[in-house]
């Protein structure tokens, strides 16, 4: 009865489980490179993504259908930061729009609960690319320099510069 429903809400979880995938390489990618801001970002929005992930498959589950675990899209080598915000933010904006479609085509099908995750989901993804594009108009404002600062503040902190008792 709700198969479109299903195969919907699987599409997402392969969206989320690569965006998961996608967010923690970049996290790992900026902390290497002391960029403790951005390298936090990235780690919470893969955990907010995990989360949806178990919205998802509850409904899946509910509706008797199975959870397909199969990433969307292999994870990208992307190294610059700048890129990796940029595409963030695409990953992001194209969630939405795929989730804002969804949800209408749930409504068509008479899945309202279904209809209503795809909703919330929306919200959470646009969230996300207002956070991606703030990111992305701070490295246009500051320059250089943004990233920088992310990087000494990182030095530091090891360092024990700026801790009381640290040298200074």
């Amino acid at each position: 009865m709700h198969e479109k429903s299903i195969e919907l809400l699987n599409k997402a979880v392969a969206d989320e489980l690569a965006a998961v995938h996608q967010y923690m390489y970049f996290h790992f990618h900026c902390d290497d490179q002391g960029y403790d801001l951005l390298a936090g970002l990235f780690r919470q929005t893969a955990i907010q993504e995990m989360m949806h992930i178990e919205v998802l498959a509850e409904r899946i589950l509910f509706l008797k259908g199975d959870v397909a675990m199969k990433v969307a899209v292999p994870v990208k080598a992307i190294r610059d930061v700048k890129k990796m915000v940029q595409h963030a933010a695409k990953m992001e904006e194209e969630s939405a729009r795929e989730y804002n479609l969804w949800a209408n085509e749930c409504s068509s099908n008479a899945d309202s609960a279904s209809k209503k995750i795809f909703e919330n989901l929306v919200t959470d993804e646009e969230r996300h690319y207002d956070q991606f594009d703030t990111e992305l108009e701070n490295m246009k404002k500051f320059g250089e320099s943004y990233l920088a600062l992310q990087s000494i503040e990182r030095s530091k902190t090891i360092s024990g510069a700026g801790r009381p008792g640290g040298a200074a």
